[in-house]
């Protein structure tokens, strides 16, 4: 056990700041010799005669013959030393052979060589040394884009002050239940007197949770604005270092930075870098996050709501954050920002186009429409690409071309103009298209047709058919369910139909349907076979990832027949309204052939001027 602490005790540092001053540190030592050596150059004056009795003891090393004086080098006390002597030159004719006989080596004086070495020698090596060392001072405080090593505890929070281009609550659209839950923070920030009075405390902190892209952020910062009171935006990965004990220290600076501000509201954006669960199957590494993430524990505790200290984080991963971060005391909210609904899509899109130039006629509620499951980042990008469109094509406005050309590129991506096609796939990628249109047109419970088209698209889209239900849902029935499979397979039941073949076309409808037809089984509880029973877990709430059965193998098996008997069944479904309406999938095809892409109401009057089924002789035409 001993053994195992004086290891860890001389464990070095994992740092390569140390392992660059301990580079240096040899580079020096390594040139001491010559430094010493220039530095005990010094000359000593001494007699001719003791000049020869070094000689003929063996100690002279070297010697330099000038016009009235000779500069000789001794060997000193230790071998690392040696001392430079120098004696007046007396009328010696045996001098040359004395040295020769000695073995000593000997040339003429030069008055610049001393000079050139001590610069070489001392001065050079010092000013490196010196720079060097300037150069890692300066990058350890962080100045000219260091690092700042010796900032390490310090945190890293930015400081927003409230002024006149503050966020407001005006600037966040389609979340009025998320801005009324924290209108309560915002007065009490304004007039905490009047909560006091009651003896009511503020809410030490408050939890966003929603998909990406909803706007939690841009809602903190509004309540900063509402607030009018300073704003620290930090994220959390901010604490997570592999220096112990520096995320503890940066949670400890933020908290103290705060006291100094208040009232003022702290922001921890994706709190779940540091909120995670704790456990027992964590490594070395996840030691400095623990006590981070324990010290962030101590100090919501720890400081007095009274002084108007505020808490926000958001994450769109709450079902992995530690239960010890959500107990109240600490986040005692948790606020709900979820993708906006028709007319929250609608007053987002109004919010973001406030500063473009737009035509007065533009319909928002359209674009609403065919923007199901969009987020608010979602519309921001569509209005902005819109706008870019419009400059593109030379226009002074937006209009309403633009929004639906912009759907489009957010959607599916930009259209793929080079691309060339065969004649023969451009037919089966057409018939492929209106078969989805046909089979959402001619049964029930689907979505209207809202547009169809075969212009590839950036995304690998070689065509799409997009559906725009008229009334937003909450709830799917199971009927819904499986007339949206229905759709899905319809694809690749009209290439079978009319080529009497299948392509790789249909692979995202078969992925969507193969995630859609598990899910009716193991999550809704639409399944005839096992009925009401959980067959799923550890499914993302917001990020739309899937999850991890919770069964046997033979239950897992049992669940694949499962599966493939509902897409089975939805495939049949299709074939059938295909075989039932064939002259329609021929004329609709050839005209989205002509035309490349059929608005809704286009493919509608089509659709209804087409008889379902042609005469013998047509047929075989």
């Amino acid at each position: 056990m001993n053994e195992d602490k004086n290891k860890k005790r001389f464990k070095l540092p994992n740092t390569p700041w140390f392992y660059i001053i301990l580079a240096l540190a040899i580079m020096m030592v390594v040139n001491l010799t010559r430094i010493t050596s220039l530095m005990n150059g010094t000359v000593t004056t001494t007699t001719y005669s003791e000049f020869l009795n070094m000689l003929d003891e063996g100690r002279v090393q070297s010697v330099e013959v000038g016009s009235t004086t000779i500069i000789f080098t001794c060997e000193g006390n230790t071998p690392w030393q040696s001392q430079r002597y120098e004696a007046v030159l007396v009328d010696d004719p045996n001098l040359v052979s004395r040295l020769v006989r000695a073995n000593v080596a000997f040339s003429g004086a030069s008055s610049s060589g001393s000079f050139l070495d001590i610069l070489i020698g001392i001065v050079l090596p010092l000013a490196f040394y010196a720079i060097m060392i300037f150069w890692i001072f300066r990058l350890f405080r962080g100045g000219s884009g260091g690092i700042g090593a010796m900032n390490f505890g310090k945190s890293s929070a930015k400081l927003y002050e409230i002024s006149d281009a503050s966020k407001k609550f005006t600037d966040v659209a389609g979340q009025d239940e998320a801005k009324e839950a924290l209108v309560e923070i915002v007065d009490f920030l304004h007039e905490p007197a009047k909560y006091k009075a009651i003896g009511a405390k503020l809410p030490r902190g408050a939890l966003l949770v929603g998909p990406p892209g909803t706007g939690k952020t841009l809602i903190a910062q509004a309540v900063a604005g509402e607030a009018n009171v300073p704003f620290f935006f930090v994220s959390g990965s901010a604490f997570v270092e592999m220096f112990v004990g520096t995320g503890a220290a940066r949670v400890r600076d933020l908290f103290k930075q705060a006291s100094e501000k208040a009232p003022c509201i702290v922001f921890i954006d994706e709190i779940d870098a540091i909120g995670k669960k704790r456990d027992n199957m964590g490594i070395s590494s996840n030691d400095e996050r623990e006590q981070a993430l324990n010290q962030l524990l101590a100090e919501m505790d720890g400081f007095d709501p009274s002084k108007g200290i505020v808490v926000l984080g958001a994450t769109n991963r709450p079902e992995i954050l530690d239960k010890a971060l959500l107990r109240p005391g600490r986040f005692d909210r948790r606020i709900t920002v979820d993708l906006p609904d028709l007319k929250g899509r609608e007053a987002v899109l109004k919010v973001h186009a406030r500063n473009i130039v737009m035509d007065p006629d533009i319909d928002f509620a359209s674009v609403a429409k065919a923007t199901v499951g969009a987020s608010g980042a979602d519309l921001a990008n569509i209005i902005n690409e819109a706008a870019l469109r419009a400059v593109k094509m030379g226009r002074k406005s937006v209009i309403q071309e633009d929004l639906e050309a912009s759907v489009d590129v957010v959607i599916a991506g930009s259209e793929r103009k080079s691309l060339v096609i065969p004649e023969k796939e451009r037919r089966m990628i057409a018939c492929h298209e209106i078969g989805h249109a046909l089979v959402a047109a001619l049964q029930k419970n689907s979505a209207p047709v809202h547009k169809i088209t075969i212009i590839p698209r950036t995304s690998g889209a070689l065509g799409y058919t997009m559906q725009v239900d008229e009334d937003e849902h909450v709830l799917l029935s199971k009927e819904n369910l499986l007339a949206k499979l229905a759709v899905l397979a319809a694809g690749r039941a009209s290439e079978e139909f009319m080529f009497d073949s299948c392509t790789t076309g249909a692979s995202n409808d078969i992925e969507q349907m193969t995630r859609l037809a598990r899910s009716m089984v193991t999550r809704f509880g639409m399944s005839a076979h096992f009925g009401m029973m959980a067959l799923e877990t550890g499914a993302s709430a917001y990020l739309g990832t899937d999850g991890q059965l919770a069964c046997s193998i033979e239950t897992a098996t049992k669940i694949d027949d499962e599966v493939k008997a509902i897409i089975k069944g939805a495939f049949d479904s299709a074939m059938a309204i295909i075989r039932e309406n064939s002259a329609r999938l021929t004329s609709l095809s050839q005209a989205l052939l002509d035309r490349e892409t059929l608005t809704g109401e286009e493919f509608m009057q089509l659709l209804n001027q087409t008889p379902a089924v042609l005469e013998a002789g047509e047929a075989q035409e």
